[in-house]
């Protein structure tokens, strides 16, 4: 349930972009399940019991930013940012053609989204994605769903989406903090989400062909999990050893497949971006300067998987032997402050000299992995620019890669929750500091939004660091607070096997 445009608390009103709140009901009964050596296993519950979301923008950007004369503006974007509520739609047989595109925009998609007419133009990695579009169809949608749940919103430059499917159990988070512009985080939200649907419904078609679908593929590897580790099986483990490490080795490698099929949507998403941005640039140069950080969390089952560039952070509360919640980050930063990204850079690049200027790739930008931000990548989109704007001397582009940091979690009984923040979130907590928040702010408030607790507590540091009271920074209007925090999304996912509440707030 969206909880609408404003923050209430003893402190008088924090508005913010957006703010939602809910929680998987859907119950703790496992589901029985043969596998094909005949052992009856446990399909895994659900991964996560709740989530909550809010963000709070500094950055003031203009109306009409979106790429390509605002058609995403038009078109897409209000079905993906709700103001009251998650919105219910309908599963396919292909996520390219859900509902969260409407039948005009879905004519042109073909056009808009500027993948070359021909395979030959592509880089043989890419071909991947070309294939992914043409692969037979399935009978159901992606993992079986009949319908999804989605919701988002905007605050400044920064783009979030919450996608669920009570059915399967799995979800979708994105967080899409964009960069001198919000055209490429616009641009993600619109799209990545299908896109990633796309290559993961060709895996299960791909799998299906070889030993199974993919949903049971999920359960099974699940399954297996609390079978091995429980030892609750009812049949000699000694006899079917070798099975279930067969199986075991099997599911890593499911578990491969799902990471490359994320890491396969993200360059597609790159590459139909950037032929975007040439066919515009000559209309629209500044195109060619603005980029995003992604971060993508999917939970399947007990597997968490997560993808990031760029420097928004997700962080696990994971209690420790000691029964102290230990915080773990998942993510990596990339930027030029980290000693490896650094080194990375300047390794790739030895006949340049200026590689970093001031603390910043080619003088221009702190982080070295984005979505977009083309001057950086093509000699010919920084000839776009003008004077000042154009980056001298680049002599061996890209400076600026779109390979994401990537891994998968499994979930377990000492994992308590996630915590999945643009930069500006991460600007004034700790990892640490984050997690003892969200952790003492669960204990005392068991139904409440610790996403928007996050948010209250960030604007009442970054007003006590610039000597203000929080309703002096707050009366400060967006554009000019942005010398005192940046865009701020956080959401909080509470995972399954620590359920904080049932009926206490609308279920997604």
């Amino acid at each position: 349930m969206m909880y609408g445009q404003t923050i209430a608390d003893s402190g008088g009103e924090i508005k913010i972009s957006f703010g939602y709140h809910c929680t998987d009901d859907s119950g703790d009964e496992s589901v029985s399940i043969h596998n094909c050596h005949g052992i009856k296993l446990q399909r895994a519950n659900n991964s996560f019991s709740c989530l909550s979301g809010a963000a709070l923008s500094a950055n003031a950007t203009l109306a009409n930013t979106n790429i390509c004369n605002g058609l995403f503006e038009a078109e897409i974007l209000p079905a993906l940012d709700s103001p009251t509520s998650f919105r219910r739609i309908p599963s396919s047989p292909s996520f390219s053609r859900l509902d969260l595109l409407s039948s005009s925009f879905q004519s042109n998609l073909s056009i808009l989204s500027g993948s070359p007419s021909s395979p030959s133009e592509l880089p043989e990695d890419d071909l991947f994605s070309l294939r992914s579009m043409s692969a037979p169809p399935r009978s159901e949608g992606f993992l079986n769903a009949t319908e999804v749940k989605i919701a988002g919103g905007a605050a400044g430059e920064d783009r979030v989406q919450a996608v669920c499917s009570e059915e399967n159990g799995s979800l979708f988070c994105g967080i899409y903090d964009g960069f001198n512009g919000r055209d490429a985080a616009d641009y993600l939200a619109g799209t990545l989400y299908e896109t990633i649907g796309n290559h993961l419904n060709l895996l299960d078609w791909e799998m299906g062909q070889e030993s199974g679908k993919l949903s049971d593929r999920l359960g099974l590897c699940g399954s297996l999990h609390d079978a091995i580790q429980d030892g609750k099986s009812s049949i000699n483990q000694g006899l079917y050893v070798d099975r279930f490490a067969e199986v075991e080795k099997s599911c890593d490698s499911f578990k491969q497949k799902v990471l490359k099929s994320l890491e396969q949507a993200l360059f597609q998403a790159e590459n139909d971006f950037l032929h975007m941005v040439e066919q515009e640039m000559d209309d629209r140069p500044d195109l060619v300067s603005i980029g995003c950080c992604v971060l993508a969390v999917l939970l399947l089952g007990k597997n968490m998987y997560v993808l990031n560039v760029g420097d928004s952070r997700a962080v696990l509360a994971t209690q420790c032997n000691d029964e102290v919640l230990q915080a773990v980050q998942l993510t990596a930063c990339h930027s030029v402050d980290d000693e490896s990204e650094r080194t990375r850079l300047l390794k790739d690049h030895p006949d340049d000299p200026k590689t970093i200027v001031a603390g910043k790739v080619k003088g221009k930008l702190k982080v070295t992995r984005a979505l977009g931000v083309g001057y950086l990548k093509k000699k010919s989109m920084n000839d776009a620019l003008m004077g000042i704007l154009r980056v001298r001397n680049l002599i061996s582009p890209p400076y600026v890669s779109v390979q994401p940091h990537m891994t998968v979690h499994e979930i377990s009984s000492s994992d308590q929750f996630v915590v999945l923040g643009s930069d500006g979130l991460f600007d004034f907590f700790s990892n640490d500091e984050v997690v003892k928040l969200v952790h003492s702010y669960i204990l005392c408030h068991p139904s409440g939004d610790p996403a928007k607790f996050l948010v209250e507590q960030l604007v009442m540091r970054a007003a006590d660091c610039a000597g203000f009271s929080r309703e002096e920074l707050m009366s400060i209007p967006a554009g000019r607070r942005r010398k005192y925090h940046d865009d701020i999304t956080a959401i909080v996912i509470i995972l399954g096997m620590n359920k904080r509440t049932s009926k206490a707030s609308t279920c997604i």
